[in-house]
Protein backbone atom coordinates (compact mmCIF):
# COMPACT_ATOMS: atom_id res chain seq x y z
CA UNK A 1 0.00 0.00 0.00
CA UNK A 2 1.14 3.56 -0.87
CA UNK A 3 1.67 6.53 1.47
CA UNK A 4 -1.29 8.25 2.38
CA UNK A 5 -1.50 12.36 3.16
CA UNK A 6 -2.36 11.99 6.37
CA UNK A 7 -2.56 16.20 7.18
CA UNK A 8 -5.21 16.93 4.62
CA UNK A 9 -8.85 15.75 3.64
CA UNK A 10 -10.36 12.91 3.76
CA UNK A 11 -7.89 11.06 5.94
CA UNK A 12 -7.36 14.18 8.22
CA UNK A 13 -10.93 14.33 9.55
CA UNK A 14 -10.99 10.73 9.86
CA UNK A 15 -8.12 9.88 11.63
CA UNK A 16 -5.59 12.04 13.34
CA UNK A 17 -2.10 12.50 12.14
CA UNK A 18 -1.00 11.78 15.82
CA UNK A 19 -2.50 8.11 16.41
CA UNK A 20 0.28 7.50 13.52
CA UNK A 21 2.73 8.91 14.83
CA UNK A 22 2.48 7.57 18.10
CA UNK A 23 1.93 4.17 16.55
CA UNK A 24 4.72 3.72 14.17
CA UNK A 25 7.76 3.90 16.47
CA UNK A 26 7.16 0.99 17.72
CA UNK A 27 5.91 -0.58 14.45
CA UNK A 28 9.53 0.43 13.20
CA UNK A 29 11.28 -1.24 16.44
CA UNK A 30 9.63 -4.40 16.09
CA UNK A 31 11.23 -4.31 12.22
CA UNK A 32 14.48 -3.58 13.82
CA UNK A 33 14.32 -6.57 16.15
CA UNK A 34 14.82 -8.81 13.08
CA UNK A 35 17.45 -6.51 11.72
CA UNK A 36 20.03 -5.41 14.38
CA UNK A 37 22.97 -7.95 14.84
CA UNK A 38 23.61 -8.73 18.35
CA UNK A 39 24.82 -6.33 20.60
CA UNK A 40 22.02 -3.77 19.69
CA UNK A 41 18.92 -2.85 20.67
CA UNK A 42 16.04 -0.33 19.84
CA UNK A 43 13.42 1.25 21.41
CA UNK A 44 11.18 3.95 21.30
CA UNK A 45 11.16 7.41 22.74
CA UNK A 46 7.85 9.65 22.26
CA UNK A 47 8.19 13.13 24.33
CA UNK A 48 4.85 15.43 24.05
CA UNK A 49 4.98 18.98 25.04
CA UNK A 50 1.86 19.01 27.35
CA UNK A 51 1.39 21.87 30.00
CA UNK A 52 3.03 21.52 33.95
CA UNK A 53 0.26 21.52 36.70
CA UNK A 54 1.77 22.15 40.19
CA UNK A 55 -0.66 22.51 43.29
CA UNK A 56 0.73 24.50 45.18
CA UNK A 57 -2.45 25.29 47.21
CA UNK A 58 -1.15 23.41 50.66
CA UNK A 59 1.93 25.35 50.59
CA UNK A 60 -0.33 28.59 50.52
CA UNK A 61 -2.29 27.56 53.23
CA UNK A 62 0.48 26.35 55.57
CA UNK A 63 2.47 29.82 55.02
CA UNK A 64 1.16 33.14 56.06
CA UNK A 65 1.99 35.86 53.74
CA UNK A 66 5.48 37.76 54.43
CA UNK A 67 6.85 34.48 56.54
CA UNK A 68 9.29 32.02 55.61
CA UNK A 69 9.50 29.08 58.31
CA UNK A 70 12.60 27.29 57.33
CA UNK A 71 15.03 27.51 60.73
CA UNK A 72 12.23 29.48 62.70
CA UNK A 73 13.08 32.80 60.96
CA UNK A 74 10.95 35.18 59.38
CA UNK A 75 12.09 37.13 56.24
CA UNK A 76 10.07 39.91 54.04
CA UNK A 77 8.96 38.95 50.76
CA UNK A 78 10.60 42.00 49.24
CA UNK A 79 14.16 40.83 50.34
CA UNK A 80 13.39 37.97 48.08
CA UNK A 81 12.16 39.54 45.17
CA UNK A 82 13.68 38.51 41.51
CA UNK A 83 15.80 41.30 40.04
CA UNK A 84 14.27 40.47 36.50
CA UNK A 85 11.04 38.80 35.75
CA UNK A 86 10.11 38.12 31.90
CA UNK A 87 7.61 35.97 30.39
CA UNK A 88 9.37 33.41 28.21
CA UNK A 89 8.28 30.00 26.12
CA UNK A 90 10.04 26.83 27.93
CA UNK A 91 7.79 24.52 25.97
CA UNK A 92 9.17 21.43 24.56
CA UNK A 93 8.44 20.37 21.21
CA UNK A 94 6.77 16.72 20.61
CA UNK A 95 9.42 14.10 19.92
CA UNK A 96 8.55 11.08 18.10
CA UNK A 97 11.74 8.76 17.79
CA UNK A 98 13.70 5.71 17.80
CA UNK A 99 17.16 5.28 19.48
CA UNK A 100 19.53 2.29 18.74
CA UNK A 101 21.93 1.25 21.28
CA UNK A 102 24.89 -0.88 21.24
CA UNK A 103 24.59 -2.19 24.37
CA UNK A 104 27.85 -3.58 24.63
CA UNK A 105 29.40 -0.92 25.44
CA UNK A 106 26.98 0.73 28.36
CA UNK A 107 23.89 1.31 26.13
CA UNK A 108 26.24 3.71 23.66
CA UNK A 109 23.66 5.83 21.58
CA UNK A 110 24.24 4.82 17.77
CA UNK A 111 21.42 6.06 16.12
CA UNK A 112 18.56 7.49 15.98
CA UNK A 113 15.02 8.25 13.92
CA UNK A 114 12.99 10.65 14.12
CA UNK A 115 9.71 11.11 12.77
CA UNK A 116 9.08 14.77 11.96
CA UNK A 117 5.97 16.03 13.59
CA UNK A 118 4.30 19.60 12.52
CA UNK A 119 5.56 21.30 16.30
CA UNK A 120 9.14 20.75 14.87
CA UNK A 121 8.80 22.60 11.35
CA UNK A 122 5.76 25.06 12.52
CA UNK A 123 7.97 27.84 13.25
CA UNK A 124 11.52 29.11 12.79
CA UNK A 125 12.79 29.10 16.56
CA UNK A 126 11.12 25.11 16.48
CA UNK A 127 12.89 24.53 13.39
CA UNK A 128 16.45 25.50 14.80
CA UNK A 129 16.06 23.86 17.81
CA UNK A 130 15.01 20.43 15.64
CA UNK A 131 18.58 20.99 13.36
CA UNK A 132 20.44 21.63 16.25
CA UNK A 133 19.64 18.48 17.81
CA UNK A 134 20.51 16.71 15.07
CA UNK A 135 23.74 18.60 14.86
CA UNK A 136 24.70 17.35 17.70
CA UNK A 137 24.12 13.83 17.19
CA UNK A 138 25.98 14.06 14.77
CA UNK A 139 28.96 15.37 16.19
CA UNK A 140 28.74 12.75 18.57
CA UNK A 141 29.13 10.43 15.75
CA UNK A 142 25.12 9.32 15.56
CA UNK A 143 23.59 8.52 12.95
CA UNK A 144 20.56 10.53 12.40
CA UNK A 145 17.51 8.95 9.89
CA UNK A 146 14.71 11.99 9.64
CA UNK A 147 11.34 10.96 8.19
CA UNK A 148 8.79 13.52 7.56
CA UNK A 149 5.58 13.05 6.28
CA UNK A 150 4.55 16.43 7.37
CA UNK A 151 3.08 17.78 3.90
CA UNK A 152 0.87 20.79 5.62
CA UNK A 153 4.05 22.78 6.17
CA UNK A 154 6.73 23.42 3.30
CA UNK A 155 10.03 23.69 5.76
CA UNK A 156 12.41 21.20 5.01
CA UNK A 157 14.06 20.86 8.09
CA UNK A 158 16.98 18.15 6.15
CA UNK A 159 17.91 21.39 4.22
CA UNK A 160 18.19 23.67 7.13
CA UNK A 161 20.22 21.47 8.67
CA UNK A 162 22.63 21.81 5.87
CA UNK A 163 22.57 25.07 5.95
CA UNK A 164 23.50 24.68 9.50
CA UNK A 165 26.21 23.29 8.34
CA UNK A 166 27.49 25.78 5.84
CA UNK A 167 26.39 23.13 3.28
CA UNK A 168 23.38 22.43 -0.13
CA UNK A 169 22.27 19.48 -1.38
CA UNK A 170 21.21 19.83 -5.08
CA UNK A 171 18.65 17.59 -4.25
CA UNK A 172 16.67 20.16 -2.49
CA UNK A 173 15.53 23.13 -3.37
CA UNK A 174 12.42 25.48 -3.49
CA UNK A 175 10.59 22.97 -5.31
CA UNK A 176 11.69 19.65 -3.59
CA UNK A 177 8.99 17.79 -2.17
CA UNK A 178 7.48 18.53 1.51
CA UNK A 179 7.58 14.67 2.26
CA UNK A 180 10.94 12.92 2.41
CA UNK A 181 12.92 10.64 3.93
CA UNK A 182 17.39 11.08 5.11
CA UNK A 183 19.81 9.18 6.35
CA UNK A 184 22.84 11.56 7.86
CA UNK A 185 26.11 10.30 9.55
CA UNK A 186 29.00 11.83 9.92
CA UNK A 187 32.61 10.20 9.75
CA UNK A 188 36.32 11.21 10.54
CA UNK A 189 38.28 12.10 7.68
CA UNK A 190 42.35 11.64 7.66
CA UNK A 191 42.45 15.56 7.06
CA UNK A 192 39.94 18.03 9.58
CA UNK A 193 36.64 18.76 9.58
CA UNK A 194 34.90 15.39 9.50
CA UNK A 195 32.60 14.33 6.69
CA UNK A 196 29.26 13.87 6.67
CA UNK A 197 27.69 11.25 4.29
CA UNK A 198 23.37 11.65 3.10
CA UNK A 199 21.00 9.63 1.56
CA UNK A 200 18.24 11.67 1.04
CA UNK A 201 14.69 9.79 -0.69
CA UNK A 202 11.75 11.94 -1.85
CA UNK A 203 8.19 10.91 -0.68
CA UNK A 204 4.95 11.05 -2.57
CA UNK A 205 1.47 10.21 -1.97
CA UNK A 206 0.77 7.38 -3.69
CA UNK A 207 4.24 5.68 -3.82
CA UNK A 208 6.39 3.36 -1.45
CA UNK A 209 8.15 4.36 1.36
CA UNK A 210 12.13 3.77 0.73
CA UNK A 211 14.51 1.88 2.28
CA UNK A 212 16.81 3.47 4.78
CA UNK A 213 20.45 2.73 5.70
CA UNK A 214 21.27 2.91 9.47
CA UNK A 215 24.75 3.48 10.20
CA UNK A 216 25.61 1.60 13.27
CA UNK A 217 29.10 2.21 13.20
CA UNK A 218 31.29 3.54 10.46
CA UNK A 219 31.61 0.14 8.64
CA UNK A 220 28.45 -1.02 9.71
CA UNK A 221 24.72 -0.82 8.77
CA UNK A 222 21.26 -2.26 8.42
CA UNK A 223 18.72 -1.54 5.61
CA UNK A 224 15.58 -0.71 7.58
CA UNK A 225 12.49 -0.79 5.52
CA UNK A 226 9.87 1.82 6.27
CA UNK A 227 6.87 0.82 3.89
CA UNK A 228 6.28 -2.63 6.39
CA UNK A 229 5.98 -0.75 9.50
CA UNK A 230 4.37 1.81 8.46
CA UNK A 231 1.47 -0.60 6.67
CA UNK A 232 1.16 -2.15 9.36
CA UNK A 233 0.46 0.83 11.56
CA UNK A 234 -2.15 1.75 9.10
CA UNK A 235 -3.63 -1.49 9.53
CA UNK A 236 -3.88 -2.00 13.11
CA UNK A 237 -5.52 1.65 13.24
CA UNK A 238 -7.93 0.80 10.12
CA UNK A 239 -6.42 3.24 7.60
CA UNK A 240 -7.09 2.01 3.99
Amino acid sequence: MPLRDHFHPPLASKRPWDAVHGGWPMEIVRDLFAILPPGYQAEPSIHLDSPLEVDIATYENDVREGENREEGGVATLSALAPTLTVEADLSNQDQYEILIYNVEFERELVAAIEIVSPSNKDRPKNRRLFVSKVASLLQRGVCVCIVDLVSSLRANLYGELLDLLGRTDPSVDVNSPSMYAVTVRSRASSKSPSLVDAWFYPMAVGQVLPILPIWLSPVRRVMLPLESSYEETCRLLRIG
